[in-house]
């Protein structure tokens, strides 16, 4: 009688899936697990559902206030920036209307000397 899985088949075939299942390991934590830790490693952010490594942005940067100031300075700050703006302004309009009130009385003036 001639046996199909004799022993020398089945250690053949065990070493064989077995070699299998450790490259696939390998390679598996080449191109899965390896990308994420040299990101981390590097003080990134690895997004695993899209494989991005990122890089973190301080949200001082994206406001442009400076590190270590605080929301409710920075608002403050910002606020009184707003006032001194609107300062300015209505001094500019206040000249612009003294002006146009003084050539209003040189022109009154010019036209009732004639």
């Amino acid at each position: 009688m001639h046996r199909l899985l004799t022993m020398k088949r089945l250690s053949v075939l065990f070493l064989s899936i077995f070699a299998v299942l450790v490259g696939v390991t390998f390679v598996y934590q080449a191109v899965v697990v390896a990308p994420g830790e040299r990101c981390e490693d590097g003080g990134k952010w690895w997004d695993k559902d899209r494989r991005i490594c990122a890089q973190p942005v301080s949200i001082a940067e994206i406001t442009k206030r400076p590190i270590g100031m605080t929301r409710a300075e920075a608002s403050n700050l910002k606020n009184r920036e707003l006032i001194e703006i609107e300062d300015q302004l209505d001094a500019q309009k206040k000249a612009r209307d003294m002006d146009a009130d003084r050539q209003r009385v040189a022109l009154a003036e010019a036209t009732a000397g004639r």
